[in-house]
């Protein structure tokens, strides 16, 4: 006998859409009672429901038949801009984070990846000696760091993509049975993904296992902390000679990977730019459309331990159709996770660098 009807998936495919059971009730003809009583589990839809929801919502049939869902809520989520997100939005990604969990915990399965790094930082009330005490807790000095992306990884945190949520939701992060997880936004620059991953570690070590009460100040914590871990202020001090104008400073962001803005506030937060050079740097940015379009920009930073599981998958014959039904999703979900790596015209050849045993190899 196969797996019965599970209403929670019901609810997750629905929240992962931003439908209210209205929307839905609107879009399927369904009666909003008769979706509540699929939901709760009292009454399985019947087969010509089940297939209109299936196809509102674009997600598999046998979606709806898997096990429970290991469900997320709110209040353990460090959300970017809780104060301009809609419920719906925030029910879409957390049901993208609880798809992410299934995913990791298989890989889990599969190969050996790099277990949770961190200390506990709660105890840092200043952003400025948490960011230099997680530096020297992981023996970076004041070393630029090439690529953040990569770094978490190494230090056990699962990095996933959000490629469809949009602009309202730049990136938040969560701790889930000692496993810290990252979600970022791809629409947004590669600087701006930097500092965002920044952002998010700054939330995890200093918030660690839930949102603080005061949501303005965690983020303005996080902010600085993000700062003072890109740009450490032995780096800004050794550069300041060659860090006078607007030209001088698109020149030097590469250093640090971050946008001309990010440097700027962290020299005039160091006291190295007057609040007056500050603010014509400022000016200048804006009348040069620097907000909107980074100058010399550089690449959007992905997941290396998503593209090497992905590469060995491949060379198994795993492909990404079979992938995402294995787990009862579109193939749209696995892409928007895994920062679109899954190319159809990836190259079954590639090497993936591993050991025996699954163990993974990252630089």
């Amino acid at each position: 006998m196969g797996s019965p009807f599970n209403g929670k998936r019901l609810q997750q495919a629905r929240r992962r859409r931003g439908f209210s059971r209205r929307h839905l009730a609107h879009d399927t003809g369904i009666a909003e009672r008769t979706l509540g009583y699929n939901e709760s589990g009292k009454h399985p839809p019947t087969k010509q429901h089940l297939e209109r929801i299936a196809r509102v919502l674009d997600f598999p049939t046998a979606f709806f038949f898997r096990d429970d869902p290991e469900l997320i809520g709110p209040e353990g989520v460090s959300f970017r801009s809780m104060s301009r997100m809609t419920a719906g939005q925030r029910n879409r990604v957390l049901a993208t984070a609880e798809l992410a969990m299934e995913l990791s915990a298989w890989l889990d399965e599969q190969f050996v990846l790099p277990k949770a790094n961190f200390p506990d930082l709660r105890h840092q009330t200043d952003p400025e000696s948490a960011a230099t005490a997680l530096r020297s807790y992981w023996s970076l000095g004041d070393r630029t760091i090439p690529n953040m992306v990569h770094l978490l990884e190494k230090k056990g945190v699962r990095v996933f993509s959000l490629a469809e949520d949009g602009d309202d939701v730049d990136a938040f992060s969560f701790w889930s049975a000692n496993r810290p997880y990252v979600f970022l936004n791809t629409i947004k620059s590669g600087e701006r993904g930097r500092f965002d991953a920044a952002h998010e570690l700054g939330h995890l070590v200093m918030h660690h296992h839930g949102s603080p009460t005061n949501n303005r100040e965690a983020e303005t914590q996080a902010n600085r902390f993000a700062s003072c871990f890109l740009m450490p202020k032995a780096s800004i001090v050794a550069n300041q000679p060659f860090l006078k104008n607007l030209s001088s400073l698109i020149e030097a962001k590469a250093e640090w990977g971050v946008s001309v803005l990010a440097l700027a506030h962290r020299l005039h937060a160091t006291g190295m730019l007057s609040p007056w050079h500050y603010r014509q740097v400022c000016i200048e940015a804006q009348q040069f459309g620097m907000r909107k379009e980074e100058p010399n920009p550089i690449d959007r930073e992905r997941s290396q331990v998503l593209h090497k599981v992905l590469t060995i998958l491949w060379q198994r014959k795993v492909t990404p159709d079979r992938l995402a039904t294995r787990f009862g999703w579109p193939r749209s979900e696995l892409d928007s996770l895994t920062f679109q790596l899954m190319r159809p015209n990836r190259d079954p050849a590639e090497e993936a660098d591993h050991e025996p045993g699954g163990r993974l190899r990252l630089s």
